[in-house]
């Protein structure tokens, strides 16, 4: 048996340096054998940077996902050609930089790590659906995780519901608010939500206070800054079988 931390949307350098504050005592309590971190908003004032993601891998993640600022910093593209990151597989082929899908060898075993993005809400990519049906025909290991980016709480239960018995893990990412919904569906594939996010507690979404209500209260363009104060960790730890890929635990954490 196996333990996977996932960890929820970094934001900013305040979730960055808390994460490599918390993330190696955590993964000690816990016995943890696979990190995975979203990092799409962990470069200051959004998107995500080599030093960001640096700083990442540095703190311990073996893999980072992303999702709709996957792209927003031009001048780090080149970042989505290492190994130890993916962006969302339903951005159309041929002109798109980098992976979906990640495998890491841990010897043993490997694990695939797939990161998708909704489209209620979101930018119209390719349906998430099909083309997560075209990448489990090619990976070979049992052990599946997918980040799936998106915003209707809808689209998420259905894609988890759409997965399960076929990947080890369906994560939520993109609100930044942990549910509380964590199972484990059809005894195989743990699912929740939304994971949460690493960054200000006090705040909108880890972004100021003020700027954001001003912006929905007035509907005129506002500039977001990262919020400052005490900041927490949300993630699950799975437990899954590395030989069938079966999931049998999930539990939410909160480090603040």
């Amino acid at each position: 048996m196996k333990k996977l931390l996932f960890i929820g949307d970094v934001v900013g350098n305040g979730g960055c340096e808390f994460l490599t504050e918390k993330l190696g005592s955590l993964k000690h309590e816990y016995g943890i054998d696979i990190t995975i971190v979203n990092g799409e908003n962990s470069a200051q004032g959004n998107g995500i940077t080599r030093a960001s993601a640096d700083m990442l891998v540095r703190a311990g993640a073996d893999m980072i996902t992303t999702g709709n600022h996957a792209f927003r910093r031009k001048e780090a593209l080149d970042i989505f050609e290492e190994n130890y990151i993916v962006r969302p597989a339903n951005y159309p082929e041929g002109g798109c930089v980098g992976s979906g899908v990640r495998i890491l060898d841990m010897g043993a075993y490997s694990i695939a790590v797939i990161n998708l993005m909704g489209t209620a809400y979101m930018e119209p990519l390719d349906n998430p659906f099909t083309k997560i049906d075209e990448l489990l025909e090619s990976i070979d290991t049992p052990n599946i995780f997918v980040d799936f980016h998106a915003e209707a709480t809808s689209e998420k239960k259905a894609m988890g519901h759409y997965l399960t018995g076929r990947v080890s893990g369906v994560f939520g990412t993109h609100t930044h608010v942990q549910t509380a919904d964590e199972c484990i569906l059809g005894e195989h594939t743990a699912y929740i939500t939304d994971v949460g996010m690493v960054g200000t507690e006090l705040s909108c979404l880890g972004v100021d206070i003020q700027p954001a209500i001003a912006r929905f209260r007035f509907h005129m363009p506002v500039r977001f800054t990262e919020a400052k104060g005490k900041s927490f960790l949300c993630g699950t730890i799975v437990n899954f079988n590395e030989k069938n890929g079966k999931s049998h635990k999930i539990d939410r954490i909160i480090i603040r």
